[in-house]
Order: C-alpha cells, then structure tokens, then sequence
C-alpha cells in the first residue's frame, strides 16, 4: 500500500496549477487572436492593397483633373488692414460657391493679394485673391481614387481623426502579431517550425536591407 506524502500533493497542485494556467493563456490567446484579426481584416486588407499601390505608384497614377474658376469676393472681406480680413468669410464662399473640399491648409497675406490654399487626400485647391478688387482665381485639382487612397495610407492632409485611425489599426497589428506568436509556442508540434519560419523571414527583411538598398 502506497503511501501519499504532502509534499506529493503540494506538488501535484502545483502543477495542476500552471497547466490550468498554461491552457487559459493559450484559450485566450486564440480568443485574441481570432477576434482582433477579424476587427483588423478591413484595416489590413486597406493598407496591404495600397501598399502596392504607392510601390507601384507610376503604374496606377492617373492625370490629374485641373480647374480653374474665376470669381469675387465682397470688397469689405479683403480690402482692409490685415488683422481685420474677414477670413472664415472668404472660406466659407470659396467652399459654398465652388464645393472646395479638404482642410483650410493655408491663408496668406500681403500688401496685394491673398492666398488660401486647401488640401485634403488626393486633392489640392488654391486661391489667390486681389485685394484691392476682391477678384480671384481658383484652381482645383483632383488627382484620382487611387491618389486619394495612397494619401491615406500616409496619412497626408487626412486630418486628426484619420491619424488616430492609422494609430489605433498599428495597435490591432501588433496585437494580431504579439497573439499569433504566443499561439505557436503552445502547439509543440509547429512550434518550432513556426518559430524558425518568422526568423527567417525576418533575417531576409534584415539581409535585403544590409545588402540590396544603396
């Protein structure tokens, strides 16, 4: 008859213990990674598409679309000393009159004229306004979809909320990534298959950049 000691049952626990553990990190690693790849699948998808876009820029670039448009603005907006030009007033009838997209970038101001300029992903407006008769030319420029698109991906005049985007889907990546690899290490017969793949992919990337790039 076998006897049973305490220090086996400590034992035991212990190691009932960390296999319940070691399994709640691999049951949540796969929750992680399987619910975080999901959110991200857009975001990803959007980036490894325009990816090749902006690497291939020459073979998806199209002509730009140019305007150019004539009006005026009320005298009283323009035609007096520069701390009282009445600037929301003259943006507000460029976009209202003309449909101007994108973000107010710029609006300058000398003796003679006035410049405004606008920028937004694949777009370019610029005004230039004479001071002394409120008359101005406007020239528009659109560059196409797939320059809108690449702005994006750079996160060119796309604003703040556009930059906490591409932030927030730097973050989901990551995390899809960090998950994937401790998922791996808990399958002991792809383990270190995988382990070495991701290491050898990674020493490509490095030796392409040592060697390859002036």
């Amino acid at each position: 008859m076998n006897a049973t000691f305490p220090a086996d049952n400590v034992s035991a626990t212990a190691a009932q213990r960390r296999l319940h553990l070691k399994r709640r990190m691999a049951s949540l690693s796969r929750w992680l990674h399987i619910y975080l790849s999901m959110a991200s699948f857009a975001i990803l998808l959007f980036f490894a598409v325009t990816g090749l876009t902006l690497n291939h820029a020459e073979r998806f670039s199209a002509q730009p679309r140019i305007k150019q448009i004539k009006g005026k603005v009320e005298l009283n907006w323009i035609k007096v000393e520069d701390s009282t030009v009445d600037k929301l007033a003259i943006v507000e009838h460029l976009r209202q009159t003309h449909g101007i997209k994108g973000a107010l970038s710029d609006f300058r101001l000398d003796e003679s004229e006035a410049a405004v300029s606008f920028k937004g992903p694949g777009y370019a407006a610029d005004a230039f306004i004479n001071r002394q008769t409120g008359e101005y030319e406007l020239t528009e420029m659109r560059s196409g979809l797939v320059a809108a698109l690449n702005d994006l991906h750079k996160g060119r005049d796309t604003g703040r909320e556009w930059s906490w985007l591409i932030d927030a889907s730097a973050v989901l990546m990551t995390l899809v990534s960090l998950t994937g690899l401790v998922l791996i290490w808990f399958v002991k017969r792809r383990r270190l298959s995988g382990l070495m793949l991701a290491g050898a992919c990674g020493m490509v990337c490095y030796l392409i950049y040592l060697f390859l790039i002036p």
